[in-house]
């Protein structure tokens, strides 16, 4: 066995209140993390953010030097390499204490990404050090191939404490073995653009409003008149701005194979929809208008959306692309009655080692400062929220130039509760087949909502025996 190239970090332990942790059903985004079919786009970064000063907001451990001076080069495989702003930030944060280790991104594009890993990583001279883990579906997939390395006893070795993710961990054990451990989570808000409510005289959303109030705040905002339409909500075609709105009471996840839950939320959409309180669902089919595009033309109030679309709206502010929202904010995700306020969904990005891995223990290490505390400070730096998250991480994403200046918006990156999109299940993308049929089906009226709840809980059930 190798000798240990680096002194292992000692236990994370955050003292500030975390940001939601994706328990239960996250889902995560996260609801889902952009679920095997429902890919969240990946012009969801920002260009232009440098990270923010090496002055960490809490008591983070230091990185260690490492034990010995033996050059070491770790290969990590990613996607979107030149346009995602946090990996060369968290390269040079770990070169910086680690001088002898040399980190070598290899992209292996965005579209077939978890694909082209497994089919590498399958093969018998794969090489990488240390894999991003794109979504659950195809965590769960590699890990059933036996070729990622089970992180529990390492974890315990270190004692590492998993409860600063909230309850992510949890979600994505797959036979109750941990793979991969999360560096970045998004979480879902409500946009709303300040401008609209203060045209319509009406109060801006809250910290804790149920669906019930959202939709009436929709309501009081919209205004039908031809050629000058304000739509008070606005819904992407993902089935997960609907569907997922019904998990956050922690009593189902998307997975179960029962889907009743979902009634009352696609009843308040399509009547939204009929009432002209927001767009057409088959007109943006098919138009292919994106989320962005629709807050840009400054006549959508409110926008339910990841925390990723923050950085790419203050970006495409300072461009010039996005001139008709530029006075916006966000709220929390708007919750059942009786769900704790802050309850949302959320999906994450994670790494794993492979079991071909050449540098086990050095990759280890790296791992562990890429999702520990201070690879969350490099994270938030750049603008992106960590999986690691607390007051002063979240702090610090609020002080970007850009970022809303109101009490509110920095509240609503302190989540109480998050669950994933979609958890670890080893029918995942079958089931997220027959979700989405069923989801089209209904938005676009070929089939009423009972019936197609019924074809989802029996293609779901079917699947999962």
């Amino acid at each position: 066995m190798k000798k240990r190239l680096i002194s292992m970090l000692t236990c994370l332990t955050l003292t500030a209140a975390s940001l939601a942790g994706c328990g239960g059903a996250e889902p995560a985004a996260p609801a889902e993390q952009p679920a095997a079919t429902e890919e969240k786009p990946a012009e969801e970064k920002p260009a232009e953010e440098k990270p923010a000063e090496e002055q960490p907001a809490e008591e983070a451990p230091a990185a260690e030097e490492t034990a010995s001076d033996e050059p070491v080069t770790l290969k990590w495989a990613l996607w979107d390499k030149d346009s995602t702003v946090y990996y060369q930030p968290l390269i040079d944060g770990y070169t910086a204490a680690h001088p002898n280790v040399t980190i070598e991104m290899v992209d292996l594009g965005s579209t077939d990404y978890q694909t082209v890993l497994g089919t590498q990583l399958s093969g018998s001279d794969s090489d990488f050090d240390v894999v991003t883990i794109k979504d659950v579906p195809g965590l769960v997939t590699l890990a059933n191939k036996g070729v990622l390395e089970p992180l529990d006893s390492l974890i315990a070795q270190d004692g590492i404490d998993l409860s600063v993710y909230s309850g992510i961990t949890d979600q994505v054990k797959v036979s109750d073995v941990l793979y991969e451990l999360p560096f970045r989570r998004d979480i879902w808000v409500l946009f709303y653009n300040k401008d609209i409510f203060d045209k319509a005289g009406v109060d801006y959303p809250t910290n804790d409003m149920t669906w019930e109030q959202y939709d009436e705040l929709a309501r009081k905002i919209t205004d039908t008149t031809p050629g000058s339409e304000v739509y008070g909500a606005h819904y992407h075609t993902w089935r997960s701005t609907i569907q997922l709105m019904g998990i956050l009471d922690g009593k189902h996840t998307i997975v179960d194979g029962t889907y009743d839950f979902t009634k009352p939320y696609y009843e308040m959409v399509l009547k939204q929809q009929k009432d002209g309180v927001c767009m057409d669902y088959a007109t943006l089919k098919t138009q292919g208008l994106h989320y962005s595009a629709a807050f840009y033309q400054g006549n959508v109030g409110m926008l339910n959306m990841g925390s990723w679309f923050i950085p790419t709206i203050i970006a495409k502010i300072k461009d010039g692309e996005n001139t008709g929202a530029t006075n916006w904010g966000i709220v929390k995700y708007p919750h059942a009655e009786g769900v704790e306020p802050g309850s949302t969904l959320a999906t994450i990005t994670a790494l794993a080692i492979p079991t071909s891995a050449p540098n086990k223990d050095a990759a280890w290490d790296f791992v562990k400062f890429v999702s520990g505390a201070e690879g969350a400070e490099i994270m938030a730096g750049t603008g992106n929220t960590p999986a690691m998250s607390n007051e002063a991480i979240n702090s610090k994403i609020a002080e970007m130039d850009g970022f809303p200046t109101d009490a509110n918006s920095k509240e609503a990156l302190n989540a109480s509760h998050a669950y994933l999109e979609m958890p670890a299940n080893e029918k995942s993308s079958e089931i997220e087949t027959v979700l989405n049929e069923q989801h089209d089906n209904i938005m676009n009226e070929i089939s009423t909502v009972d019936e197609a709840i019924e074809a989802m809980n029996e293609g779901v059930q079917a699947i999962i025996g």
